[in-house]
């Protein structure tokens, strides 16, 4: 006779049901994991990053709120960079030293941690929950390492489902806090690159300045402008950026023109006015080659269209013209108009904006020059 105890068929039934869905339950929480770190993958914009990390964390863990720390290595401090829940401007004003507070705890030893009753953990840093009027119910936090190097913590607080966080819930923020390290690393490599690129950008187009000892600071100056203007017109961050690097080198072909023309310090002559011309174009032929910038090619060759069809080197006609082109053109006048010359002398800049509005609509993009307008008067001009 069997020594099993005997299970009514109906318990059996349950437990059977339970571990199903105990099952699937986890199945679907790897499942989001892993959508979630391919979410997190998919940016290289070191702000975006840190955002997506936060909604993961909060989405995965099933909390109310989610926080993203870093180290400021030179105070030796955390600071919010990244706070969901209706908090985040709160949470972004206040710093904790390394040490205080349950995400100063981890980051200095690098142990995981699950706070299930905070208000017994002498740990806890009750002023976040003073400055916010926020209740922190159970919070769990793990750290963000890159390359042995702890940058930070990711955390949650207070689990929407349940009394507190698990070990299970720590198994899965470990391995979401790995995947946020890589991603916040990967941002940081592609920043420097971009940094180098745009280092490397500005060189150049400083180099090529000295060759024309009449146009110092002009290529800064116009990207300033350039930059300063498309806060007020419909651009994308990528074409922000794109917009960056063809206003650093829209004077790029003057490498191909005679430095006896670049250097004349009287007018050019007819003759002369139509090899200076030629830069435009010799711009977009240095840089054709070179599939990656073929984006910034349209405001290097057109930045010297016109909206009336005037202009070369191809006499486009408004809508025709690229609107990067005709933002660096509008800046490219405005520096023009404004820089001193041997054989003229420069204009007020009140007197250069008069004149861009009086060229609007027929040498100018009047949707250009209002946004040019605006930046000007908000002092970013």
């Amino acid at each position: 006779m069997s020594s099993e105890p005997f299970v009514p068929p109906k318990a059996l039934e349950e437990g059977v049901m339970n571990s199903f869905q105990l099952i699937e339950e986890k199945t679907k929480r790897l499942t989001l994991l892993t959508q979630l770190s391919q979410i997190l993958n998919s940016s290289l914009d070191h702000r975006e990053v840190r955002r997506r990390a936060m909604e993961a964390a909060t989405q995965l863990m099933n909390a109310e709120v989610g926080s993203l720390l870093l180290i400021d290595e030179g105070k030796d401090q955390l600071y919010f960079e990244v706070a969901l829940g209706g908090q985040e401007e709160a949470m972004k004003k206040m710093t904790l030293r390394v040490g205080e507070g349950i995400a100063g705890w981890v980051v200095q030893h690098g142990i995981p941690l699950i706070v299930n009753h905070p208000e017994t953990d002498p740990r806890f840093f009750k002023g976040a929950d003073e400055k916010t009027e926020f209740k922190t119910r159970n919070i769990i936090c793990a750290p963000v390492t890159i390359k042995e190097r702890r940058i930070g913590v990711i955390e949650a607080i207070n689990k929407k489902d349940r009394e507190g966080f698990n070990e299970e819930d720590l198994s899965l923020l470990m391995v979401l806090s790995d995947q946020v390290a890589i991603a916040l690393d990967n941002a940081r490599l592609y920043q420097e690159l971009e940094e180098m690129f745009f280092q490397t950008a500005e060189s150049l187009a400083a180099a090529i300045e000295k060759r024309d000892p009449y146009t110092g600071g002009h290529t800064q100056r116009v990207t300033r402008y350039s930059l300063a203007t498309a806060r007020y017109l419909p651009l994308s961050p990528l074409e922000i950026k794109w917009l960056k690097i063809s206003a650093v080198l829209h004077d790029i072909g003057k490498i191909g023109i005679d430095d006896q023309i670049l250097r004349k310090p009287d007018r050019l002559g007819p003759e002369e006015f139509k090899q200076i011309k030629e830069h435009a174009a010799k711009g977009a032929e240095i840089l054709n080659p070179i599939k990656q910038l073929k984006e910034i090619i349209p405001g290097v060759k057109y930045h010297h269209e016109q909206i009336d069809g005037s202009g070369y080197p191809e006499g486009l006609k408004g809508k025709h013209i690229p609107l990067i082109a005709k933002i660096i053109a509008v800046s490219d006048t405005f520096d023009a108009m404004t820089t001193e010359r041997p054989y003229r002398k420069a204009l007020s800049r009140e007197m250069a904006l008069t004149e861009l509005k009086r060229c609007s609509g027929t040498q100018l993009d009047q949707r250009v020059v209002e946004a040019f307008v605006r930046a000007y008067e908000t002092g970013e001009i």
